[in-house]
């Protein structure tokens, strides 16, 4: 692994930077920006980075990408992220980080040429139909079941803890195909229109205040069997590389250094404002020193895995590594914030006297679910010493 970039590399990353720094208007820049005040600036920033085909660099030319490398892919990322500019992944969500790669890898051509351009015009939103409310981490064990009838498949069953399915326009299912098989070999994938007869969305809050969660309802709900991505049957395989491309994605260690900076900020500006035991506390001057330490070391397990990517290899237990490692870094972090701040960190959001605009008391709410969500903290670390260190299954 090569931490710096080739001169091609760094040239491409100050024409992202000066672009940004020209073209991003100044109202979406910031940690604090509320992006559903300024949804027309947003719709207008996307279409000009989409004129730059950076919605997806690394997808292929012929679908709407740029046809970059991946390394290329990555130094954009982390240059919108640097300077605290909207990436637009915002408004595609999941499809761009996980369904469109997906459907790249394992999608027919018909379904590559129907679904992959509206995703990168930011005209279609999808949501991931893994979980159940009885197959969580031990996914596999899944029961929502689609029985094919002639030219379609029936669907029946329940999806919980999907993200944005109340926006969402489609659904990239895992569904059981053949229940007298063992349970890995019997899934399947499949496109879901969240419009078909017999879906129904629910809300579910999460304790942050915030609806991002749903659990979805299938009743008697009919898809072509144009719709299966891939094989019928190998639904896990599929599922299994999904899983890595969003393990790959989850969390940012630019957004983690920026996240420590901010607090160490924070101390510097209020220093004579009560926030005086933070130079009295060492244990707590040690503790932000140690978050600043582990966000570098976040950094470079992102290194490692577009490293991987860059030479074709798809990341496993790695991308399981940066999963683990980042989570509960951000719950470190935020647990850190609330220490530093005291019980003004308790403020939220609108609270006049909040700091940092109430970011951490939210932070610190919402990294509860971090190690959960995309798979727990447990399934990784059995990942990890199973697949990368050779040892036995628990």
């Amino acid at each position: 692994m090569d931490f710096r970039f080739t001169s091609e590399e760094e040239a491409f990353r100050k024409e992202v930077h000066d672009f940004i720094e020209k073209e991003c208007p100044k109202e979406l820049r910031g940690k604090d920006v509320n992006f559903f005040q300024n949804v027309g600036s947003l719709l207008e920033w996307r279409k000009k980075v989409a004129s730059k085909g950076w919605v997806a660099p690394a997808w292929p030319k012929e679908y709407g990408g740029a046809g970059m490398s991946v390394m290329e892919q990555f130094i954009y990322s982390m240059e919108t992220a640097r300077m605290r500019a909207p990436a637009p992944i915002f408004i595609g969500g999941l499809a761009v980080a996980v369904i469109g790669p997906t459907i790249i890898i394992y999608g027919s051509e018909e379904q590559k040429k129907e679904h992959i351009p509206p995703i990168l015009a930011g005209q279609t939103m999808w949501c991931q139909g893994f979980s159940e409310p009885g197959s969580g981490s031990d996914l596999a064990s899944l029961q929502t079941r689609a029985v094919k009838d002639g030219d379609d498949y029936v669907i029946n069953g329940q999806k919980i803890w999907t993200t944005l399915a109340h926006m969402s326009q489609y659904m990239l299912l895992l569904a059981r195909t053949d229940p007298d098989v063992p349970k890995h070999k019997g899934l399947s994938y499949f496109i879901v229109p969240m419009n078909s007869p017999g879906v129904t969305t629910r809300p579910l809050m999460n304790m942050a205040g915030s609806h991002e969660f749903n659990e979805v309802f299938f009743e008697d709900v009919r898809i072509p069997t144009k719709n299966l991505v891939g094989e019928e049957n190998r639904g896990w395989y599929q599922a299994v590389t999904t899983l890595d491309i969003e393990r790959s994605n989850i969390g940012s260690a630019v957004g983690q250094q920026q996240s420590v900076e901010d607090i160490v900020n924070f101390v510097k500006d209020n220093a004579g404002n009560g926030v005086t035991r933070v130079k009295q506390d060492a244990g707590l001057r040690a503790e932000l020193a140690e978050r600043y330490l582990e966000a570098q070391v976040a950094m470079s397990l992102s290194m490692r895995v577009v490293s991987m990517q860059a030479k074709g290899m798809i990341p496993n237990y790695e991308a399981s590594a940066v999963k683990l490692y980042s989570m509960e870094l951000n719950q470190r972090i935020a647990n850190t914030a609330l220490r530093v701040m005291g019980m003004y960190g308790q403020l939220g959001r609108g609270a006049k006297w909040a700091p940092l605009k109430g970011r951490q008391e939210f932070t610190y709410l919402r990294s509860v679910a971090n190690t959960i969500e995309g798979g727990t903290s447990e399934i990784q670390r059995n990942i990890v010493a199973q697949r990368g260190l050779g040892l036995p299954r628990e």
